[in-house]
């Protein structure tokens, strides 16, 4: 970063559709989300965080009438439990949005008047296979049919014909412009994997797009004729543009932060994002978002989660049984960000006891307890630093930072926790070769310059934790004397190292060992 004015950064989760709780899909992208808008944050960026929910579309009137309730009243009280999950899961988000709210209905009438002055929007009939489960059409190329003879999309939801009046967006008209703009913009779509099931999508031929309908009454209103509401997708992705202000481009917000750098979404999402939106801005003369990336599923125990098999996770489970900052590392260290994963209680027991528990938390607690015990209660002294303790300084106080960025600005959440559970492995094996508690009677001089070195990586350790275990690397900085200001990533560097004769208390455990569930072993053991 250099001096001056912050460098923006605007980083978006999906807006969440509320005909249900949240689950544990929900939490895992917007962890990833905080993760990278508290990195940025402490890396010296001016982040926009934001998250909400989609309140409109089919599915939700469908719930909201099962419920026995009106769609606001409905959409007022599971918004709610999208909101709960913030404060549940220690997400930093600047906004929440909601598509109900005045605001967004603004913006997103204001985006179809640009599309339709483009020339983009026609009126017309629609009829074709549509699935209320994923608000989305598709083509009869795409489904599969049962031996009942209903039509399944690739989602696996059941599909219906619809017949009936629609506006279109021409999005036949840019098949060679999305992709040229792919082309020239390699990064827009990761991971590799997905971008190139995009352009493979493009290729085959773009058909124009239904946006609007008219069999129900819950959604936007288009403008001019309002017996049509508009289509979930138009309505929705423009949240991205009302959260700064939209339609006023000038407003500061808008200003700085659009084009937004990183949309987040999972997989089964992407081509609304990919494809749809990078067109509907276009056509309204804006930017295209800089990056979209598309993540994988969990699975629960090998099985894809379903209500049906009562395999659903809540966060609030987890974090029950993990704890809040335990369940943040296992989510995002697990598996590589963007692949499918298999959530495995044993794993995340193996995870937070080995690399947390006896990782981290051992590695701090014997430094400090050492200290505080054999050095007067104070920071000591180092002398007379030896090649393997500036080489493990170097790491700790450089070398971790650096690949730190490099792989959170690709969103390879997995290898920036490996650098740090690499370093903390260096750092267990150091204090075992070195062996202070020898070096107490054989050189005292000698043992407080290796408590210090361990001490130094240990703060350096607890800073590049922030953004994944936020309230537990908050309390590690506490216990070794840190103050507030002293905790930006630009501190990470030896000219903010720890300062001899701060005083040090005796250490509380950060990560507690965590006792095994009877169903856990049974699991384990195959």
């Amino acid at each position: 970063m250099t001096t001056g004015k912050p460098e923006p950064y605007y980083i978006t989760t999906p807006i969440y559709y509320v005909n249900d709780i949240p689950h544990l899909g929900h939490t895992y992208t917007t962890v990833a989300c905080d993760v990278l808008a508290r990195f940025k944050r402490l890396d010296g960026y001016d982040v926009k965080f934001l998250t909400g929910t989609d309140e409109h579309g089919l599915k939700v009137h469908q719930a909201a009438a099962k419920a026995g309730i009106d769609p606001q009243s409905f959409t007022d009280k599971v918004s709610q439990n999208f909101r709960a999950l913030t404060d549940l899961m220690n997400y930093s988000n600047d906004d929440f949005i909601r598509t109900t709210e005045p605001r967004h209905i603004k913006a997103a009438q204001a985006l179809w008047k640009k599309l339709e002055e483009a020339g983009d929007i026609y009126l017309d009939t629609y009829s074709g296979w549509y699935a209320v489960r994923d608000e989305a059409y598709y083509g009869e190329d795409e489904l599969t049919e049962t031996p009942d003879g209903q039509k399944i999309a690739p989602s696996g939801a059941a599909c219906e014909w619809v017949e009936e009046e629609s506006y279109f967006f021409r999005l036949s008209a840019w098949e060679e412009r999305l992709l040229a703009f792919y082309e020239n913009n390699p990064g827009f779509i990761q991971p590799d994997v997905r971008r190139n099931e995009v352009v493979s999508f493009v290729k085959s031929g773009l058909r124009d797009l239904s946006i609007s309908r008219t069999n129900f009454d819950w959604g936007v209103p288009v403008p001019g004729n309002d017996k049509h509401v508009m289509y979930v997708w138009i309505d929705a992705l423009t949240n991205y543009l009302t959260a700064l202000g939209y339609p006023d481009t000038d407003a500061p917000d808008f200003k700085s932060f659009w084009p937004a750098d990183l949309h987040m979404v999972g997989k089964d999402i992407l081509r609304f994002h990919a494809v749809y939106w990078p067109a509907f801005l276009m056509a309204a003369g804006l930017e295209p978002p800089k990056r979209i990336f598309a993540h994988g599923w969990w699975t629960i125990e090998g099985q894809k989660m379903s209500k049906s098999l009562g395999n659903v996770i809540a966060p609030h489970d987890l974090v029950d049984r993990y704890g809040l900052d335990q369940t943040r590392y296992f989510l995002l260290r697990e598996v590589p960000f963007g692949n499918d994963g298999n959530f495995s209680h044993a794993h995340a027991l193996q995870r937070v006891n080995s690399e947390l528990a006896n990782g981290l938390g051992n590695l701090m607690q014997r430094t400090l307890s050492m200290i505080h015990k054999n050095c007067d209660q104070k920071m000591p002294e180092p002398q007379d630093l030896a090649p393997e303790d500036q080489a493990l300084l170097a790491v700790a106080q450089d070398t971790m930072l650096q690949r730190i960025r490099k792989h959170l600005d690709a969103q390879k959440f997995h290898l920036a926790i490996e650098e740090i559970v690499k370093l903390t492995n260096d750092a267990n094996a150091y204090i075992d070769t070195q062996a202070p508690w020898k070096l107490k009677k054989e050189n005292p001089a000698r043992m407080g310059t290796v408590l210090y070195v361990l001490a130094e990586v240990t703060r350096c350790l607890a800073l590049a934790m922030q953004p994944f275990t936020p309230d537990s690397a908050a309390r590690m900085l506490d216990q070794l004397g840190v103050a507030d200001e002293k905790r930006a990533l630009s501190c990470l560097c030896a000219a903010e190292a720890l300062r001899p004769g701060t005083p040090i208390a005796a250490p509380e455990g950060i990560f507690p060992r965590l006792v095994v569930a009877e169903e856990t072993k049974q699991e384990a053991a195959g």
